[in-house]
């Protein structure tokens, strides 16, 4: 197995991880990102993300999505946005490597914490994380805004503040 940082040419073989990662979380059709969104927002001047790619036989078989973020309290930190291995690879270690390699990474950038969501039915992966000595916080809850709501905020809600 070899770990390294994600190409352009690669996006095909991530996005294909993206698509089964969101079949695995029970949202198949949530996916409407491309490979020329990903090779755009990935590779310009200011990439909005990185990569790293796990291969067995120049085959991509896993991946570690992140990106930075800045914390008001901590500083500079990595949003692990999708840690994801094939299917049929799972058990065989490459998860394990991709998320050393997330963690490796925030110490050569002196990052001072890593962040990333788990669904609370993913039980294998939470016990995971907590035996790595991450803490899985209960007590938050995640918000987001789709492009529906930013659209109906935008259209009706914006001016009543």
């Amino acid at each position: 197995m070899n770990i390294r940082v994600g190409e352009k040419e690669d996006m095909k073989g991530v996005l294909s991880l993206i698509q089964e990662l969101a079949e695995f979380e029970k949202e198949p059709d949530a996916v409407i990102v491309t490979v020329e969104d990903l090779i755009r927002d990935g590779f310009g001047d200011q990439p909005l993300f990185h990569v790293f790619v796990a291969e067995i036989d120049s085959e991509i078989v896993g991946i570690a999505f992140y990106y930075y973020r800045y914390s008001t309290w901590k500083g500079k930190i990595i949003h692990l946005e999708d840690l994801v291995v094939k299917n049929n690879m799972r058990g065989k270690g490459v998860g394990y490597a991709l998320y050393s390699e997330i963690i490796k990474q925030a110490q050569r950038d002196n990052v001072k914490r890593i962040d990333w969501n788990v669904l609370d039915w993913n039980t294998p992966a939470i016990d995971f994380y907590e035996k790595t000595g991450a803490k899985v916080l209960k007590e938050w809850h995640v918000a987001q805004m789709d492009e529906a709501g930013i659209a109906d905020f935008i259209e009706k809600r914006l001016k009543q503040y």
